[in-house]
């Protein structure tokens, strides 16, 4: 009988999918959310089995949705942990790209990577504060310290959710809820490898370990931080990045 229940937003594919499968392996029981993929959600429920407990449609780049998300999940039993992995990046030239343009990759990148990830957390943290306590696992990036060229909206949304996670993990340790986050850089995903083909040895010798991180990286530095061997921590975002980058 699993005794924890987590929800992962963005769970049918990529890093969230590592993520749900991780977890789902190390005993919890993961509630799957998608957004429009549905036939590869119900992939991703078929390879966790029994340990999944839910799979869950919903639009995060409506704000509408987000909360009743979390809602949803809860309906059909306890979440004891968040990771709120679901994002989009939308590069654009700031100066460059039209009004109409910029609004909607600003809309849409902050819906998705900042506004959805704090409705959820704030649903999450009022039924955590009734049940003694819960975690939330937020995905960040590298380039949310670093900032980057191209993606100034993507960049300033993920130090949104860096400073979210910290300050929250502060307000909220009192309440036994805990906060954490990671950074990933580069990640060898089939969605990431569409757009570098060309630039992938350029940047596999920027890293100084030789090689992009890959999904299960991710998935593993998230599981640590949901297990009971980081109970003592709240409010780190951990790098997975090779060593490219400090700060």
């Amino acid at each position: 009988m699993r005794s924890k229940r987590v929800l992962v937003t963005g769970s049918s594919r990529g890093i969230g999918r590592k993520i749900a499968e991780r977890l789902a392996k190390d005993g919890w029981s993961v509630a799957i959310h998608y957004t429009s993929a549905e036939s590869e959600a119900k992939s991703v429920q078929k390879a966790l089995g029994s340990a999944c407990s839910g799979v869950y449609k919903a639009d995060l780049s409506d704000r509408k949705q987000a909360a009743p998300l979390f809602h949803a999940a809860l309906s059909e039993g306890p979440i004891h942990a968040v990771v709120n992995n679901a994002g989009v990046y939308l590069p654009l030239d700031f100066l460059k790209s039209g009004d109409a343009a910029f609004s909607a990759n600003f809309h849409k990148t902050f819906a998705v990577n900042f506004d959805a990830p704090v409705a959820i957390t704030r649903a999450a943290c009022r039924h955590f504060v009734e049940t003694g306590g819960g975690k939330i696992l937020n995905v960040a990036s590298r380039v949310g310290f670093k900032g980057e060229g191209g993606a100034a909206l993507y960049a300033a949304s993920k130090a949104a959710v860096i400073n979210l996670t910290r300050s929250l993990a502060v307000e909220l340790a009192p309440k036994n809820i805990q906060l954490f986050g990671i950074a990933p850089g580069w990640v060898d995903t089939a969605m990431v490898r569409e757009g570098i083909q060309d630039r992938l040895n350029e940047i596999n010798d920027s890293i100084p370990l030789g090689r992009m991180a890959n999904a299960n990286d991710c998935a593993a530095t998230a599981a640590f931080l949901l297990s009971d061997d980081a109970s003592y921590l709240s409010g780190v975002v951990i790098d997975i990045n090779g060593a490219s980058y400090f700060h």
